[in-house]
This record gives C-alpha cells, sequence and structure tokens, in this order.
C-alpha cells in the first residue's frame, strides 16, 4: 500500500494556534471580533484570516521573534523522518499562514516538507495581506485553504490517503480521505460521523500507529488490498 499523510498544524504539530497567537501579540484591536462572525458563521474562515491579518502591525523582524518561541510536539521530527525513510509522502496543510509555518519547521530542520496554507504577503514595513492558492470556490466552509478538495487529490487507484488533525478545518477533509489519526475535536466528529479513525496523543504515539499502517494495516481496520 502506498500511503500519502496530510497533517494539520496548528494544534497538531505546533502545540497551540500560531495565527491567533499572532494576532493576540501584534494585531489591532478588532480581530476577536471578527473572530466572533466566523464562529457565529456569519462569515468563512478565508474572509475571517484575510480581515484579521490586514490588522497585524509587526515588523519582519518581530514576527520571526515571535514564531522563534512557538513550540511544536517534540516527537514530530521523529515522525516526519519515520515517513521519510518508509517513503511515505507527507504534506502538511493548514488554514494557517505558510511563512508561520515555514519558521517553524525550518527551525527543527524541516525545511523540506511541502506546506500548502495561505500565503502571507508584505505590503509594507509593518503591514501584510493574505493570497489564497489553495482555495475552492465551492468549499462549504469558505475556507482558504480547502482541506476537502486537496484530500480528494490524494486517493487514488495506487495509493490511500491519511489525515492528521485535531480541528474544524480538519472535519470536512476527514469525509475524504482513508483513514484519520484523531484527537480533541476532530476525534469526537470521526466518531459522531462514523468515519473511519484511531484516536492519537501526540507524535510518538502517531509513529506507533505508522508502523503498524504500514506492516499490519487490518489491525487499524484497513482492508483495502490493490490487484
Amino acid at each position: 500500500m502506498d500511503w500519502r499523510i496530510l497533517c494539520d498544524f496548528d494544534g497538531t504539530i505546533a502545540l497551540e494556534d500560531v495565527t491567533d497567537s499572532i494576532l493576540d501579540r501584534f494585531a489591532l484591536d478588532g480581530w476577536e471580533d471578527i473572530e466572533d462572525e466566523w464562529k457565529n458563521g456569519q462569515i468563512g474562515s478565508r474572509e475571517c484570516m484575510a480581515r484579521q491579518v490586514d490588522l497585524i502591525r509587526a515588523s519582519r523582524l518581530e514576527l520571526d521573534d515571535h514564531l522563534d518561541s512557538v513550540a511544536i510536539d517534540p516527537t514530530f521530527p521523529v515522525f516526519a523522518a519515520a515517513c521519510k525513510k518508509a517513503g511515505v509522502r507527507l504534506t502538511v496543510v493548514s488554514d494557517g499562514l505558510d511563512y508561520a509555518i515555514s519558521r517553524i519547521l525550518g527551525r527543527h530542520g524541516l525545511d523540506d516538507l511541502p506546506i500548502l496554507a495561505n500565503h502571507l504577503e508584505t505590503t509594507g514595513p509593518r503591514r501584510y495581506r493574505l493570497a489564497f492558492p489553495n482555495a475552492n470556490a465551492t468549499c462549504s466552509k469558505a475556507s482558504g485553504t480547502c482541506k476537502c478538495k486537496i484530500a480528494e487529490a490524494q486517493t487514488t487507484d495506487r495509493a490511500l490517503s491519511l489525515l492528521i488533525g485535531d480541528g474544524a478545518s480538519d472535519m470536512c477533509a476527514a469525509n475524504s480521505v482513508d483513514l484519520v489519526f484523531a484527537k480533541d475535536k476532530l476525534l469526537a466528529y470521526c466518531r459522531s460521523e462514523g468515519l473511519p479513525f484511531v484516536a492519537f496523543r501526540d507524535f510518538a504515539h502517531a509513529n506507533d500507529l505508522l508502523a503498524t499502517l504500514l506492516d499490519e494495516p487490518l489491525r487499524l481496520g484497513v482492508a483495502v488490498a490493490f490487484g
């Protein structure tokens, strides 16, 4: 079996929501009101984040200093190395900021991991805007990065797809993959929807699950054979 892995970033690889931490530190007043509009279903996440990023006031040096303080799951680099050794394609898929993800992963020697996320553009010494190279006009969540569309493209007649995630932005994609390693809100969603999932705690646990998935997939409920 050829597995392709899509992995969420905020709350999954990173131990916090990185975008929220940037907004909390550098954004003008009003970003939380925009967040409330999104939570109440008045706007999609794409509009939400575009408006919030427009409120950020920080130099690139200030932004980098902040990102360099963000912690990730310390066992994620081991998991990424295991994927690489096994020839499993691992892609970070996030509705967050590509620059932030790249900066944080680069600090851990993971510069080579492909990243699909919203693109942060500098518009002035302390101003930014977002572009959405992975958006989908028909996305049901109006997300900046449509994980559903990306997930659908991962599964082929010769490959299976695994999603690793924790939150609301992963729920749509969970319906489009063969298996989910889930925790927190995504775990509850997979249970309620009857989706194929395995609960995981951290990437040390995910690494053990990966070994089982590659060697004995039936133990994780995966019964797919290629002819």
